[in-house]
């Protein structure tokens, strides 16, 4: 069996989703988003007009091997980067984006959505609480180490939703505009002291990562805007605060694709590397030691069978040395692969393979990647995935 996860009976779902309002001390949550509204049959991203609804699978990190603790039935989409999931930083709610929806007047189509999802993580059993608006197409989400402010990239609607949270809801403060509709800014994050913010921008007309400034509850879109490489999708922020990593995605053509390292050590930040890494590099996550960035890339792996441009789709890890950065380990997983979510400790890697339907567990130490082999199923294909940051000190 290897650890795995297979699909349970509702019944023993429902007693282990009563199991995580009593995780020990030592839990450490992750939370997947599952979109069951799309598969990949063959190199054909296909809408499923009948689908069961898509959910949130809750999984604890703490023990020995990681395993599922609950599931929730939610709105969410595999459209942006998979970044649309965000944890506060006590653990007790997760926030969730939802960018797609199917279209009420045709099934077999899908239309922007614009709904934020709070879920509250130690009810009996975890549920939705709150649904809030943002603006179209809703992706990238982040909460700050206070975990009093929220910051949504609606990827639709070429801005940023601002909202204040407090006693586990969300209340609209702001709207930040990037650019134009076409912008599409994917994914939005705070820097560790909560004083920034960074944008990427995955449309076609530039390469650019957009730096907010954040007084309070006020944000605001400064002038600078940071050179990257070809659509800037994915993000991750050391937790020291001295890096940042944006996953460009490129034109999708085949061609090796990059990461860039920017410098937030000193201001003005500026991009410091790039490096390539392959195909369509889809997730990016840093560790906590704040030296590894992990990296999920298509390589071709949503093609059809045959096709010229296939791969198999690859985890990637590199190393932050002296401003560079350089690739340690490599290792295979499933197709479509998607978000990455590290243990507390590094050294657990969970993987999301969307055409698989399953979360992948690779083990990290010593430079080295090792599958266990532990397939983590869920139900819709998981399409975002993140931990919690440490909270601000006190």
């Amino acid at each position: 069996m290897n650890g795995n996860v297979s699909r349970r009976p509702r019944w023993a779902l429902a007693l282990t989703i009563l199991a995580v309002s009593a995780l020990p001390a030592a839990a450490q949550i992750a939370v997947s988003g599952n979109d069951s509204k799309r598969r990949l049959e063959n190199g054909v991203n296909r809408i499923v007009s009948d689908a069961t609804t898509d959910t949130a699978t809750i999984i604890d990190l703490g023990g020995r091997a990681p395993r599922v603790v609950g599931e929730v039935p939610l709105s969410h989409s595999v459209v942006g980067p998979p970044t649309s999931v965000a944890i506060t930083p006590d653990e007790r709610y997760a926030i969730v984006t939802s960018a797609e929806r199917l279209d009420p007047a045709n099934a077999s189509r899908t239309v922007p959505d614009n709904r934020v999802q709070v879920i509250d993580l130690r009810a009996t059993p975890p549920r939705v609480t709150q649904v809030v608006e943002a603006g179209a197409g809703p992706s990238g989400v982040s909460i700050n180490r206070a975990g009093n402010l929220v910051l949504v990239a609606n990827r639709n609607a070429g801005t940023v939703s601002v909202f204040r949270f407090a006693n586990g809801a969300l209340a609209p403060v702001s709207t930040v505009t990037i650019g134009n509709a076409t912008s599409s800014p994917a994914h939005v994050q705070f820097t560790p002291d909560g004083r920034r913010a960074l944008v990427t921008r995955d449309d076609a007309a530039g390469s650019f990562v957009s730096v907010l400034t954040v007084d309070g509850e006020t944000v605001t879109k400064t002038d600078r805007d940071i050179t990257a490489g070809i659509r800037p999708y994915g993000m991750g922020i050391t937790g020291d605060g001295r890096w940042a990593v944006a996953a460009n995605i490129g034109r999708g053509g085949g061609d090796a694709d990059t990461v860039t390292l920017i410098d937030l050590r000193r201001e003005p930040y500026l991009a410091a590397d790039t490096i390539s890494v392959g195909p369509t590099p889809e997730g990016i996550q840093v560790s906590p030691d704040n030296r590894h960035v992990a990296v999920t890339i298509h390589n071709g792996s949503a093609r059809p069978q045959g096709h010229p441009l296939r791969g198999r789709g690859q985890l990637v890890m590199l190393r932050i040395d002296n401003g560079r950065l350089r690739e340690v380990a490599r290792a295979p997983i499933g197709d479509w692969a998607q978000g990455i979510a590290f243990s507390r400790d590094g050294r657990t890697i969970l993987v999301q393979n969307m055409a698989d339907r399953n979360i992948a567990v690779f083990r990290f130490q010593d430079g080295r990647l090792t599958d266990t082999r532990q397939r983590i199923a869920v139900n819709g294909g998981p399409a975002a995935i993140r931990t919690a940051d440490a909270p601000a000190r006190r």
